[in-house]
């Protein structure tokens, strides 16, 4: 492990030091996207973009083929860890803070079962956690699971009371495990998305470890996935949904189920990790598609709506370029760039945003 951390230059900790000063100090605008492109690497246009955080998952599942005998250290011989060294320096150099996103159970963690089964033992995923910190010393913001309210992403689910608490006891035993490495690591938890099997509100009131107390974190996840103009005016869903509209009516309920989730007391702030508004024509992923006009406005009402409000921790885009073609044609054009590099309306209005 101290090897490990030995390998960091002296100029990639220092650029560390300068953008980590205050922990609790998000910038609002953060984006999904590849590291290099045909060899080339990204973050010169994530620089001029105004990016504050590079979001990038990281596959619990494909990193720790086997069970490890020394789960905590990332020298472990069972773990196979992703190239991430050169992005990370690069982030760090122009003061781009990385967050890296885990998921995906191994199968030696959950009896067997497919990557979304919650491991049988929330100290497994912890462990790993804590690994995963030492490995890459200079992230600072960790997002345990993605949309654990959907089955495709987290089983079993089927009794709502059951999946929270499971969540709950992953999130706390995780949140505890990076703590210990490094007090600077800064925990999103809950991440939630606007509908689900689990609709938001139930899973903010139910998230509850086995004494009745709410799981720590630092920040509250939330992919605010929206079809109508993302204002914090517009009127509430209801039903228990929550899209962008909503993050205000989201506020209100982490103050009511969730106060205590954070150990210093202060309210939760609201990291949103995944927002996309698909152009030019109809998609596998989404029911509704818009104008590269109109997706460059809801780009720029939503970073105006982040920049304002101070609860909204950061504002999170997926994804930088449009999708690889698909052969029935559906696929997403969801990004600032066109496939072949172009820009569309909506790079200007995130850089500018």
């Amino acid at each position: 492990m101290a090897t490990i951390r030995a390998a960091c230059t002296l100029a990639l900790a220092a650029a560390v030091c300068a953008q980590t000063a205050s922990a609790d100090v998000m910038v609002k605008k953060s984006l999904w996207g590849p590291a290099t492109v045909g060899g080339r690497s990204q973050f010169p246009v994530y620089e001029e973009l105004g990016v504050g955080v590079w979001q990038h998952t990281l596959s619990w599942r494909e990193i720790a083929v086997a069970r490890p005998a020394a789960p905590r250290d990332p020298a472990d011989p069972a773990y196979r860890w992703p190239a991430l060294d050169a992005a990370l320096a690069d982030a760090a150099g122009r003061g781009i803070a990385v967050s890296l996103l885990v998921l995906r159970t191994p199968a030696w963690a959950n009896g067997g079962r497919s990557q979304a089964h919650a491991p049988r033992h929330p100290r497994d995923l912890a462990h790993f956690m804590a690994a995963a910190s030492r490995r890459y010393p200079t992230v600072r913001y960790w997002m345990v699971w993605s949309e654990p309210t959907k089955p495709t992403n987290f089983r079993p689910l089927g009794n709502v009371r059951r999946a929270a608490h499971t969540y709950a006891r992953m999130l706390d035993r995780s949140y505890g495990a990076l703590k210990r490495v490094d007090p600077r690591d800064r925990v999103i938890g809950g991440n939630s998305f606007t509908v689900g099997t689990v609709r938001p509100r139930p899973w903010i009131r139910h998230l509850r470890l086995p004494d009745g107390r709410p799981p720590r974190m630092d920040l509250y996840g939330h992919n605010a996935f929206t079809r109508r103009r993302p204002l914090l005016s517009q009127p509430p869903l209801g039903r228990g949904f929550a899209d962008f509209g909503d993050l205000d009516t989201l506020f209100r309920w982490l103050d009511r189920d969730l106060r205590e989730a954070r150990p210093d007391g202060r309210p939760l702030r609201v990291f949103v990790s995944e927002v996309s508004f698909p152009t030019g024509h109809a998609n596998h992923e989404f029911n509704f598609f818009m104008t590269e006009e109109l997706q460059a406005a809801w780009i720029a009402d939503a970073l105006r709506e982040t920049r304002r409000t101070p609860r909204i921790a950061t504002f999170g885009y997926l994804g930088l370029y449009d999708d690889a073609i698909r052969p029935g044609g559906d696929q997403v054009e969801r990004g600032l760039m066109r496939r072949d590099g172009s820009r569309k309306p909506a790079y200007a209005a995130f850089r500018d945003g």
